[in-house]
């Protein structure tokens, strides 16, 4: 129990630090997805993504190219997303998650993938992070997927920061 209020107690604290224009409000009927972008280069922008509050992977996305389709991360801003089936997908042959309504852009999604290279303008989720890459997302994909399906998979909000 002491070990999970200091980790509380320290992501209250980093939560402190970030620069945000207005407060996060959770809604707890929503699944809430928080990124965090914490680490820009020239090559990718690396961050942590949250669930219901609680940090669950790392996050790759391209750098900021002024929203280009395939090159650049999407806006910080707020967004809805819903689950995708494999079906549904020419290219993906697992569940995964599809941002909707991003300004000027179609099929955003969270997908796996280990390098900045293979983003096209998506979100990967890896467990560890280093120079422009993550590690074991394909793993880090299905604990997502999982978490999300178990809780309920349904009105699935994200919101993205910059630190």
């Amino acid at each position: 129990m002491i070990k999970f209020l200091k980790f509380v107690e320290n992501l209250l604290v980093k939560l402190m630090e970030l620069k945000f224009t207005k407060s996060i409000t959770y809604n707890l009927n929503n699944i809430n997805l928080l990124l965090i972008r914490d680490t820009f280069t020239n090559e990718s922008t690396i961050g942590r993504l949250y669930v219901n509050g609680e940090l669950f992977c790392d996050t790759l996305e391209n750098p900021w190219h002024n929203n280009e389709k395939n090159i650049s991360c999407i806006p910080s801003g707020e967004y809805n997303v819903r689950i995708r089936l494999a079906k549904e997908s020419a290219t993906r042959n697992y569940i995964h998650l599809l941002v909707k309504d991003v300004p000027n852009r179609k099929y955003i999604l969270f997908h796996r993938g280990n390098k900045a290279k293979d983003t096209r303008g998506c979100i990967l989720v890896g467990q560890g992070s280093k120079h422009n890459t993550v590690q074991n997302s394909r793993l880090s994909m299905d604990l997502l997927m999982k978490e999300i399906l178990n809780l309920g998979g349904e009105n699935i909000k994200l919101i993205i920061k910059n630190k």
